[in-house]
């Protein structure tokens, strides 16, 4: 029984992380941090698919940096790529970028108003559970279930507090 409630309270807290990750890819953090699912392998080793990076913008970017720039919209994703050249043209920055695993550097030059920000760090598969949970049948699976199970288990135990007080004498 005590190898249950350690095992149940450890999926619980899992579950919590993930719903708080799940907040912080949809809305920004204080501090201008930001949360977001990586798609691609083109990053790996480094940065595998289905990671989450947590970046910021910070005031310069130099060579060997890992950002992500881009639009972000419902049809278009951000991309994280590594700085590999800085071109500063009369005070106007452009990067040249390359994924890691990539061949060839990124045929678009980006500029640095298109740069979301830098990332600090990524945490591997975590962003398969996220990105599950902001489906539907995903939320119910991973939010709603163990939800549901909380309120039951606190039901019952609200449910027993009732019956022992009510069998007390006056």
């Amino acid at each position: 029984m005590k190898l249950f409630k350690i095992s149940s309270n450890i999926f619980f807290v899992c579950i919590g992380i993930i719903a708080i990750l799940l907040i912080a890819t949809m809305f920004p953090i204080t501090g201008n941090f930001k949360v977001k699912i990586v798609q691609s392998g083109s990053m790996q080793p480094a940065i595998k698919t289905g990671s989450i990076v947590v970046i910021k913008p910070v005031k310069e970017y130099k060579a060997g940096d890992v950002i992500t720039f881009g639009a972000e919209s419902k049809g278009k994703t951000p991309t994280t790529h590594r700085i590999q050249e800085i071109i500063n043209d009369n005070g106007v920055k452009t990067y040249t970028t390359k994924g890691d695993a990539n061949n060839s550097e990124d045929a678009k030059k980006i500029k640095e108003h298109e740069i979301i920000g830098k990332v600090l760090f990524s945490v591997p598969f975590v962003g398969y559970a996220v990105a599950t949970a902001k489906k539907p049948w995903g939320f119910i699976l991973i939010i709603g279930i163990p939800a549901l199970i909380i309120i039951l288990d606190e039901g019952k135990k609200i449910w027993v507090e009732v019956r022992r007080i009510r069998k007390l004498p006056p």
